[in-house]
């Protein structure tokens, strides 16, 4: 009898303990600047050609994680790739994708300089899939190689990366996948 008059009480307890928990904020809502700070690791491999004793140039291909900080940043962790084309005297130019675990990407075209004394780099949304349609925004960062082998096998890591993005519809002339419109 008395496991009986317990049975609405648990009825209850299971049924408040149950019930809806409330769902976090999406930064992916509206057309709101999301800022965020972050690291990014990766390896690759990069060929130099030396242009006489003051000049170097190399092109790099790099693949790894991103993984991003700050109550709004875009997501959290990323697959992230990219190719440098790196002159000492020019500079940096590359391209590179970030890639969330539901397969949406988030494009970026990288400029900065090149030497040994400086190499910040910024990094300029130009689109994206999924919820990372129209991306735009800017990034920067510094990177350090922490690993550079003969056979051109390298890994380094971004220092300082910290950016804002913003999603929505792409940007008058450029659909979302970057390309212009005709």
């Amino acid at each position: 009898m008395r496991l009986f008059r317990l049975l609405p009480l648990a009825g209850i307890l299971l049924l408040t303990a149950c019930g809806r928990t409330p769902k976090a904020v999406s930064a992916q809502t509206g057309n709101d600047w999301h800022e965020f700070e972050g690291t990014w690791t990766a390896a690759g491999s990069r060929y130099i050609l030396r242009l006489g004793n003051e000049r170097q140039t190399s092109i790099a291909n790099f693949q790894g994680t991103l993984l991003l900080a700050g109550p709004g940043r875009p997501g959290v962790g990323f697959r992230a790739e990219g190719i440098v084309l790196n002159d000492s005297v020019t500079g940096i130019v590359g391209r590179a994708v970030w890639t969330d675990e539901h397969g949406d990407q988030v494009w970026s075209e990288l400029q900065g300089e090149g030497s040994k004394t400086s190499n910040k780099i910024v990094g300029t949304f130009v689109g994206g899939t999924g919820r990372y349609r129209g991306a735009t925004g800017a990034y920067e960062f510094s990177w350090r190689f922490l690993l550079e082998n003969e056979d051109g096998s390298v890994q380094g890591e971004s220092a300082g990366l910290k950016g804002r993005v913003r999603v929505g519809a792409a940007p008058a002339g450029r659909t979302a996948e970057g390309t212009m419109q005709s």
